[in-house]
């Protein structure tokens, strides 16, 4: 008979969703609880289709409009959701980048909580150039990794100019991204100027060379349990020093990598919502001013 999921299933899942588990290991480790290789690929196929918590905001909440979109980027059309408070006023604008299984439903219900708290919410999808997101995550995944990193980038900061430009926005944006987003936010604070603030949330760094090139006021998230990350802080902290940037950085001791996934086992309700509280802080004080 197939066990049941138990929590150490739940962390490989998380492990694999993530990108440090491969799927070839994680199905030989589901074959030990299971008892053969059929059983695992079922059990994957049940994990990923139970992964999604119910919505924060849901998809209709009367209170936003929003969309499915497209916007230029480096390498042609890029596909978006847009999610603003209903209305005509102009509000800043927060670009939201998803983690490594792209543009799931997660970051779907993620942008529209970015637009309840008062601003144009845009969550890119950087798998647009090979067809968009998958409905498979471990797809995704995979298809993430392929990508070409420098046109990714490029596509993510014309999002920035998108934004700027867009006849419902101020001019003012700001970025939040979880995980692979995170890393993206660093990027985009490096290479977009127009950017005004960046929340990378347990994001790799930048290399000290291209911090200079900063303009954005930058919100550090990091979890105390996060080794692979949190060896680059220390450097990204001195080039930041260095160059006189505008930056605050918080850890959150105890918590993992993805703390603030509340899709996922490493989910630390706590940390999430105290992250959460001083980013928006932080994105009213530097767009809304």
């Amino acid at each position: 008979m197939e066990k049941k999921p138990d929590k150490k299933i739940l962390e490989w899942f998380d492990e694999y969703n993530h990108g440090s588990l491969d799927r070839r290991d994680f199905l030989k480790r589901l074959s030990v609880f299971t008892g053969g290789l059929v059983a695992a690929n079922a059990l994957l196929v049940s994990l990923e289709k139970g992964s999604a918590s119910a919505d924060l905001v849901a998809k209709d909440d009367p209170r936003l409009e929003t969309a499915d979109i497209t916007y230029p980027g480096a390498t042609g059309d890029m596909r978006a959701k847009l999610a603003r408070p209903k209305g005509s006023a102009k509000l800043p604008a927060v670009a939201i980048v998803h983690e490594n299984r792209a543009l799931n439903a997660h970051i779907a219900d993620v942008t529209r909580r970015v637009a309840l708290e008062g601003f144009v919410a845009l969550a890119p999808d950087a798998l647009s150039p090979v067809g968009g997101t998958p409905s498979e995550e471990s797809k995704a995944i995979e298809m993430i990794s392929k990508l070409d990193m420098p046109s990714t980038i490029k596509n993510f900061v014309a999002a920035v100019q998108y934004l700027k430009t867009n006849p419902l926005t101020t001019g003012k944006v700001g970025v939040v991204g979880f995980c692979w987003g995170g890393a993206m936010a660093n990027q985009m604070a490096v290479q977009s100027p127009d950017l005004q603030a960046a929340v990378p949330y347990y994001g790799r760094q930048p290399s000290a060379d291209d911090v200079p090139k900063i303009k954005a006021s930058l919100l550090l998230h990091y979890a105390g349990l996060d080794e692979g990350v949190n060896k680059g802080i220390a450097a990204y902290e001195a080039a930041l020093k260095k160059a006189s940037i505008d930056y605050k950085l918080f850890m959150y001791e105890g918590t993992q990598h993805a703390f603030n996934n509340d899709t996922g086992s490493r989910y630390n309700k706590e940390a999430a919502e105290l992250a959460w509280k001083r980013t928006m802080d932080f994105l009213k004080e530097k767009l809304k001013a």
